[in-house]
């Protein structure tokens, strides 16, 4: 795109004697000369072309001349530059038109090796201060877009913490002792736990949602309320429950133009009797001697959102717990995360911290849990949601 340059002089001779000068110039599309007669003729073609670059401007012109010009050019372009083209180049001409902000002053009759190699100076200023322009405003653009995205993350955060059961509910639980734990990552993956009780069973939940940021933590707060909202309405029937609860879901996702989906587990509590649906990480069971078992849930359900109906993918299965066991769930922000070589923390660690520290209180083992996986991360980035949900039979 050529550098345009506005000539702004009353002389009907400078146009023909510019063209010629600068033919070369102009042809090969490296300059465009656009051409006025006066101030007021200056700033009609300014307001109509706002790619204009410099000015080259007489000072004695009719109606307005190159000092108003330069006045109006300070205030309202000034990105543009100008010189001034003029035979009264007495050090009161210079001294007023630099003060107005020209960039040079020439004095005619012009020298057109002067006039050629000031132009190309003063386009090289005009480019480096839109360049600078650019930058600044490039890293505006930058830093509201960091503050919308912190801001976004911030919401997604509060969301996933208002949602979380209270100790005070977990303390309600009958015949469980209960202790959970989610800790949002930097960039806010999307975890879900829940533990609700209706009309003597528990419906216990943990989901993670594909992706990070408000979008995660807007499908966190359908699915929590999707669930409450089943239980409340006494569906018991599992197939029923997570095939409602998907396709509303879905028919979201679908209206929201929103590719994420969920892994999503869930548990009945009745009596000492879990009974588990829906595809998540496996389930940890551990019993009162220590000994664990392993569920694998990757049969028992299929991922929420993904498809419409998923009714056929639903199946069930049944633990019995006796005094002292119980059951870890997680979600794979503490399997996967990373130390600073990025080894993996991984599911055998998991396991033997649970074994060594299962004849404790389920709020130790909790924070024995923790204490390992935030040593093992150490100063690595937290790229994940950390959950944990233990419950262990009175």
């Amino acid at each position: 795109m050529p550098a345009k340059i506005l000539v702004v002089d009353d002389e009907p001779d400078l146009e023909p004697l510019i063209r010629q000068k600068f033919r070369k110039k102009i042809r090969q599309k490296e300059l465009q000369f656009i051409f006025a007669c006066n101030g007021v003729d200056a700033l009609e073609k300014l307001s109509s072309d706002s790619d204009i670059d410099m000015v080259l401007t007489d000072i004695n012109m009719p109606q307005m001349d190159g000092l108003a010009l330069l006045m109006k050019l300070a205030a309202d372009y000034p990105v543009i530059k100008a010189v001034i083209l003029s035979a009264y180049g007495d050090m009161d001409n210079i001294r007023a038109a630099m003060n107005l902000g020209a960039f040079d002053f020439l004095t005619k009759p012009i020298n057109f090796q002067d006039l050629e190699i000031t132009t190309y100076k003063t386009l090289q200023h005009v480019q480096q201060i839109k360049q600078a322009l650019a930058q600044e405003n490039y890293l505006k653009r930058l830093e509201a877009e960091n503050l919308r995205l912190s801001t976004e993350l911030d919401i997604t955060r509060r969301l996933q913490q208002m949602l979380l059961p209270t100790e005070t509910e977990l303390r309600q639980i009958q015949g469980l002792d209960i202790a959970g734990y989610m800790q949002p990552a930097d960039e806010v993956g999307g975890d879900y736990y829940d533990v609700l009780e209706h009309n003597g069973t528990v419906k216990i939940g943990i989901g993670d949602i594909t992706g990070h940021g408000l979008e995660s933590g807007v499908l966190m707060l359908m699915v929590q309320t999707a669930v409450r909202t089943l239980l409340i309405n006494n569906e018991t029937n599992a197939v029923n429950f997570l095939s409602t609860l998907n396709q509303t879901i879905y028919q979201n996702l679908q209206r929201m133009g929103c590719d994420k989906n969920l892994s999503l587990a869930l548990i009945d509590y009745h009596q000492g009797v879990l009974t588990v649906s829906g595809q998540h990480e496996q389930m940890i069971v551990l019993r009162s001697n220590g000994t664990i078992e392993r569920i694998d849930t990757i049969d028992l359900g299929f991922p929420i959102g993904l498809a419409e109906t998923i009714a056929e993918f639903v199946a069930e299965a049944t633990v019995q717990l006796y005094p002292g066991d119980g059951v870890v769930l997680y979600t794979d922000g503490i399997t996967e995360a990373e130390d600073i070589n990025g080894v993996q923390y991984g599911l055998e660690r998991l396991c033997e911290v649970l074994r060594t520290n299962w004849h404790s209180s389920v709020c130790e083992i909790r924070q024995a849990v923790i204490d390992q996986v935030w040593q093992h991360i150490g100063e690595q980035k937290v790229h994940d949601d950390i959950t944990l949900l233990i419950l262990k039979q009175q």
